[in-house]
């Protein structure tokens, strides 16, 4: 969080806030290079799977020699891909843990380098009929978890947030991730405090898998990132009381309204005082240009700031 709160300075030194995401003006429209070729992998985050797909392919529209092969399996997959060597991206939805630097770091002798991309809000997801309008944090813990540790008590039934009707008697349906996604671990920290996981929580191995559940369940509730919403499922406002509850929108995530707010990451093996090589170099630098932040907003998350994606870019030098 302490990130989003430089990364809204620089926003609100740039621009009004709005609901609206606007990308930077301010950014560098992305030029082409010479020699530039090679093959580019990159492994880790499902969250980012589409925005690394959606990049790779106007990428190449730059380069068409350039092979990029793209998997998602989740956060935990990156750090020992750009260990072993098979990946020189690894893109993952929460920050590395202590751990998994620490054998970077013995394998190198020097960490891993983290380079924020975009925006998300996980959002939490009802079915698009549902009449839900939102939900404090101590409700969500008491839904997905089974060590209540925001002070709450279960909830399974839907009339237990207050819903009325034939809803009150209808039992909440959970969709969540796997152990392996950055989102799982990102979402136990934060909404359920380190608790753990409710034995009820579908699990599935994708965000796009979650929202799909949720579409066809009219009961469904789950989490996701925000770049995953569709027509069949709402995000919900969420807060710590019943009196504070903040949409996943731009704004709020920026002034840490929104409780579930993080920045996506790209790690890469750099050097220290060392350049990164020439085609991971200039896949960053796209993926910061004002194209590579477009692509951002296309796909459903927030851009960064120039000033933001521009400090990034330098740190890669």
């Amino acid at each position: 969080m302490k990130k989003l709160i430089v990364i809204a300075a620089a926003w609100l030194a740039f621009t009004q806030l709005t609901t609206q995401a606007t990308v930077d003006m301010d950014l560098p429209v992305y030029e082409p290079v010479s020699g530039v070729s090679g093959n580019l992998n990159s492994v880790g985050s499902d969250t980012l799977n589409n925005l690394m797909t959606l990049w790779a392919e106007s990428f190449r529209t730059f380069y068409p020699n350039v092979n990029i092969q793209i998997e998602g399996k989740g956060s935990s997959t990156a750090p020992p891909a750009l260990i072993e060597g098979t990946a020189q991206l690894g893109p993952m939805s929460r920050e590395m843990k202590s751990g998994e630097i620490d054998a970077f770091e013995h394998e190198f002798g020097y960490k891993p380098t983290q380079v924020g991309v975009s925006i998300d809000a996980l959002a939490v997801f009802a079915h698009k009929d549902n009449p839900i309008k939102g939900l404090t944090m101590t409700q969500v813990d008491s839904m997905f978890s089974n060590t209540f540790k925001a002070g709450g008590s279960p909830i399974q039934k839907w009339g237990q947030v207050n819903l009325a009707g034939d809803w009150a008697d209808r039992s909440v349906s959970l969709y969540g991730r796997n152990s392996a996604s950055g989102t799982y671990g990102f979402f136990k920290q934060v909404a359920l405090k380190k608790g753990d996981y409710h034995e009820s929580v579908k699990e599935q191995p994708g965000s796009s898998a979650v929202v799909q559940g949720i579409s066809a369940d009219l009961y469904g509730l789950g989490y996701s990132g925000i770049g995953y919403k569709t027509s069949g499922v709402k995000a919900i406002a969420l807060g710590e009381s019943e009196s504070t509850l903040f949409d996943p929108s731009l704004d709020n995530c920026l002034t840490g309204d929104y409780p579930l707010a993080r920045l996506l990451y790209v790690y890469v093996n750099k050097r220290p005082n060392e350049s990164i090589d020439t085609l991971t170099y200039e896949f960053m630098r796209f993926v910061l240009s004002r194209q590579g932040q477009e692509i951002v907003v296309k796909d459903g998350y927030y851009p960064l700031p120039a000033t933001i994606a521009d400090s990034i870019l330098k740190s890669l030098k």
